[in-house]
């Protein structure tokens, strides 16, 4: 019984596991764009949904 546990609990933090690395991807390609856009003085950036909130895009 044990070993049913385990393997849940396994499968389980490699689902969270993804989820947090796909998140943070998210959240690093959002700050990256925003740098760029900071750096040429580019104002777009404030009105960009997907880099003011870049967890709640669609999909």
């Amino acid at each position: 019984m044990s070993g049913l546990i385990a393997a849940d609990a396994d499968a389980a933090f490699e689902s969270l596991a993804r989820r947090l690395t796909e998140r943070a991807r998210t959240l690093a390609a959002a700050r990256a764009a925003t740098r760029r856009l900071t750096e040429r003085r580019d104002e777009k950036r404030w009105r960009r949904a997907d880099l003011v909130w870049p967890l709640f895009g669609k999909g």
